[in-house]
């Protein structure tokens, strides 16, 4: 079982930067793919970016290619999502989640969710 909290949001211009976290409890972290993955008001879950439980593989949407950085710390049971060059339609909650095998962004194939945290870009 793996437990996860997200921290870092909060309320941006649009062109700034933030970084959040994602903090997992569990001695089993470092075996998982994690992602991170966002729900705007009236939208469906989307995905955002996923990491290889080494770290070595990385796998970006088109929305986040070139602005986003995933990253993990597996000896701190982190995930980082480094978001640059923000835009108003970044605006969502932001999810991290865990998936005990497998790759890649299909939601249903995630198996642990965080309750989120909030990210506010304004123009």
């Amino acid at each position: 079982q793996v437990q996860l909290v997200e921290s870092g949001g909060g309320l941006v211009q649009a062109g700034g930067s933030l970084r959040l976290s994602c903090a997992a409890s569990g001695r089993t972290f470092s075996s998982y793919t994690m992602g991170w993955f966002r729900q705007a008001p009236g939208k469906e879950r989307e995905f955002v970016a996923c990491i290889l439980w080494s770290g070595g593989n990385t796998y970006y949407a088109n929305s986040a290619k070139g602005r986003f950085t995933i990253s993990r710390d597996n000896a701190k049971n982190t995930l980082y999502l480094q978001m640059n060059s923000l835009k108003p339609e970044d605006t969502a909650v932001y999810y991290c989640a865990a998936r005990q095998s497998g790759w890649g962004g299909r939601i249903k194939e995630y198996d642990y969710w965080g309750q989120g945290t909030q990210v506010t870009v304004s123009s």
